[in-house]
């Protein structure tokens, strides 16, 4: 049960005067529909403003606050024309504050003839004359202008404006409790934190980097506690120890020789499995590594303890392409493999519903069709989970009631993600990392050119086409009007390849409905179409060995990580691939650096502690570049500097402060109920 000193935070957003089903909508938009959304939904940045007597005090392009009289109205000769304001300051100066479209109402009703106020904006210039375009504020002498010289800009949908959202969060700020301290005391002493409640409220006033930081350090603490109890708790199950006898293995006829990281993950893994306690494993492992083959023999080591395996997908696609793979490889042994997705109908399902049933089969590959209710297994023992970022801790806990007893999982990335982010997303998990790259594996070339040799390049791709190759072609955007209108989108690039290749051009983005979008990437797969235009959603997708072309459009819009992923997608066969970063016309120095890096390596480890250190503190790993992270206060800073404080500090909470029964541990419970670290707080005993 929630805590009920947080029942204030946790009421819904109707509860706040002026929120009625209008304003709901954009609030929903947002993500804010409790009061403690609004609470957390924290300035993008401050406009800082300056007091001045006059004009002559400011200058061009300051946000300044100023009294004026307004002299003269002047409307335009159109609608479309601006509606100007001139006004007076005291030396007599005139300004004019200038309205477009229906704003001239509000303009008509704010500013009378002869009447002073006191106006906040941007001063600018137009011709001779200085003006404020749409000021920020209009009030009358006495009004609170000048306590708006530090203001908040907030993150907007469509129907809500700055002035309402504020005032909003400064009701949820006033039903704020004050909350016990979860922190341990020496570590909120030496960065003099604020209380909780201090921290909230400082936060949406200027940009105190101690009341942010506070704020961050809590949500890190909560994910760090959260994940430690589910690893406590996964230590305390009984699973079923299982020890193969080889005779599966043994049979298998691989085309080239393990690893050293591939023999010894697969060490640690028949490690874990042999323990009583299920096995929480995440195996790292770059494009390329070899990481079905560890899962396989970790699935035929369940199979010779007499127990079943199952790996799930986040594709109905990609668990094809498991499929076919694992069962050419797994064929030797002996050991059966089924495949079980949505779309399976009939008696094929029945069939495998079965199977699973008497123990028939041994290994199931599928979707989240694999653990529906419907679904019954002899013993389910392993489980292994494919694109691991794409399920949560939540979907993981899951999967434990499946099996008679918890079984073990081994969770698989092709992300290279950084020892911190590892440590923020996977804390409970021990980790596997496959550094190497498989004997035989050709590098791929990487060629960074100009957008002003797309002619050229498209001459290029159809001498590819020409011998039978495949090429991918990715685009930042779906369409043009998702933004800015230098930006590629895929469905113009889409229609320019589509007139010189006709149907050998298929397109997949996220927007397409989901058959549509698979019926696309079949013919692709099956080698119908020769060149897939796409968006990111491919970073995640099917192996095609004849891919040997990957065109990536305005590449300096794209993280690095995500853009070796990409590249990853091709150099799967034998023949030479090459992988193409086109860029735009000006390179920011950060750009410049990113794409020399990815001339320069293909160690994604290497690439993804460099993509770290270049993006500082935007966006945390690009367009879901590494999945979703847990966070939403933090940013990436924060996360790199505080993350391993708050580690430690949830390591002391649970072996020196008495875990959840102290003090200090209910304050805790609190933090984990604040955050919704449900997760963890299911595992508490007693609630």
């Amino acid at each position: 049960m929630r805590p009920d000193i947080l029942n204030p935070l946790f009421a819904e957003t109707e509860t706040l005067d002026g929120v009625g089903p209008k304003l709901k909508k954009p609030l929903e938009r947002l993500g804010l529909t409790r009061v403690r959304d609004l609470a957390y939904h924290l300035p993008e940045r401050f406009v800082t403003r300056r007091a001045v007597d006059n004009a002559d005090e400011a200058g061009e392009g300051e946000q300044i606050v100023i009294r004026l009289t307004v002299t003269e109205h002047r409307g335009g000769r159109s609608p479309r024309a601006p509606y100007r304001v001139l006004a007076q300051d005291t030396l007599g100066n005139v300004l004019a504050l200038t309205y477009f479209g229906r704003a001239s109402y509000t303009a008509k009703k704010q500013l009378p003839v002869g009447e002073t106020r006191w106006v906040a904006g941007k001063l600018e210039r137009f011709g001779d004359m200085l003006q404020i375009v749409h000021p920020d504020h209009v009030v009358e002498e006495g009004g609170d202008t000048l306590q708006r010289l530090c203001e908040p800009v907030y993150r907007l949908s469509d129907g809500l404006t700055q002035p309402r959202l504020a005032g909003l969060i400064a009701q949820a700020l006033g039903k704020a409790p004050a909350l016990p301290e979860w922190i341990e005391g020496s570590q909120r002493a030496k960065h003099d934190w604020p209380s909780w409640r201090e921290a909230i409220g400082q936060a949406h006033k200027a940009d105190h980097r101690d009341a942010r930081d506070r704020l961050a350090y809590d949500e890190l603490l909560a994910n760090s506690l959260a994940l430690m109890l589910v690893r406590a708790d996964n230590r305390k199950r009984k699973g079923q120890p299982l020890k193969g006898d080889g005779s599966y293995r043994s049979r298998l006829d691989l085309p080239f020789p393990l690893t050293g990281a591939q023999k010894r993950s697969i060490a640690e893994v028949e490690s874990d499995m042999a323990q009583e306690a299920p096995m929480l494993r995440l195996l790292q492992g770059d494009v390329g590594a070899g990481k079905t083959v560890v899962a396989l023999e970790a699935m035929l080591i369940a199979v010779e303890a007499g127990a079943q395996a199952a790996l799930l997908a986040p594709t109905e696609i990609l668990a094809r392409q498991h499929f076919e793979s694992l069962r050419r490889m797994a064929e030797p042994t002996g050991a059966r493999v089924a495949l079980l997705t949505g779309r399976d109908k009939g008696r094929v399902r029945e069939a495998t519903l079965m199977g699973l049933l008497d123990g028939s089969i041994d290994i199931v590959v599928g979707t989240h069709a694999i653990f529906q209710d419907k679904v019954a297994y002899r013993n389910l023992a392993m489980v292994v989970i494919d694109e691991q970022h794409r399920f949560g801790v939540g979907q993981r806990l899951m999967l434990a009631s499946k099996g008679k007893r918890a079984p073990h999982v081994l969770a698989m990335t092709a992300t290279p993600i950084p020892r911190t982010l590892t440590l923020a997303q996977y804390g409970e998990l021990d980790v596997s990392k496959l550094d190497e790259l498989p004997p035989g594996r050709q590098a791929i070339d990487t060629v960074v050119m100009g957008q002003d040799k797309l002619g050229a390049l498209v001459e290029r791709l159809a001498a590819q086409v020409a011998e039978g190759r495949q090429a991918y072609w990715v685009c930042p955007m779906v369409r043009e009007m998702d933004g800015p209108e230098d930006i590629a989108a895929a469905e113009a690039r889409y229609a320019a390849l589509h007139e010189r290749f006709g149907d050998d051009v298929v397109m997949v983005h996220g927007q397409l409905a989901g058959e549509l979008k698979d019926a696309a990437m079949e013919r692709f797969a099956r080698g119908d179409a020769k060149l897939l235009v796409a968006t990111t959603v491919i970073e995640v997708g099917v192996d095609v060995p004849n891919a040997t072309l990957m065109v990536i459009e305005q590449a300096e819009r794209f993280g690095l990580a995500q853009l070796h992923q990409l590249r990853g997608r091709v150099g799967r066969g034998s023949q030479k691939s090459f992988c193409v970063l086109l860029h735009g016309e000006t390179l920011s120095e950060t750009a410049q650096e990113r794409l020399k890096l990815m001339r320069q390596t293909q160690d994604g480890f290497l690439l993804a502690e460099e993509d770290l250190r270049l993006r500082g503190g935007g966006e945390l790993l690009g367009t879901r570049q590494s999945g979703d992270t847990p966070f939403t206060v933090a940013s990436l800073e924060q996360i790199t500097e505080l993350l391993p404080k708050a580690y430690d500090d949830a390591r002391l909470l649970m072996e020196r402060d008495g875990g959840l029964e102290g003090k200090r541990g209910e304050a805790a419970r609190v933090l984990l109920y604040l955050f919704e670290r449900d997760f963890g707080v299911k595992t508490l005993r007693g609630g």
